[in-house]
């Protein structure tokens, strides 16, 4: 699952980067409009969620700038990525995982 938490870079900050094309939204209605816009041009095959105004995922995760994370059947992490996207190790996530459902990666 992906989880959309607050724009990094929005257009209309001074952390804007060249090329941003999104203002950060003020409300969660507007943050779902991007979210499901940004899922769309992605195409994620995946589900994704929404974080709230409030960025209780984003803060609890400590998620900006980026994290992988696996989330065991029991509810509590199982891997936890370094800062992306510089920090991420596929390689090494996708063993975790296929060593908790039981497949060779």
């Amino acid at each position: 699952m992906t989880i959309y938490i607050r724009e990094a870079h929005p257009a209309d900050s001074p952390r804007a980067r060249a090329g941003s094309r999104v203002n950060d939204p003020i409300t969660y209605a507007e943050r779902v409009e991007v979210a499901t816009q940004c899922a769309k041009e992605l195409e994620l095959g995946m589900p994704f969620a929404i974080d709230d105004m409030d960025d209780t995922v984003a803060r609890a995760y400590d998620a900006h700038p980026d994290r992988i994370y696996i989330v065991g059947a029991d509810g509590r992490i199982a891997y936890q990525g370094a800062r992306g996207p510089k920090g991420f190790k596929v390689d090494e996530m996708t063993e975790k995982l296929a060593n908790m459902v039981g497949k060779k990666p």
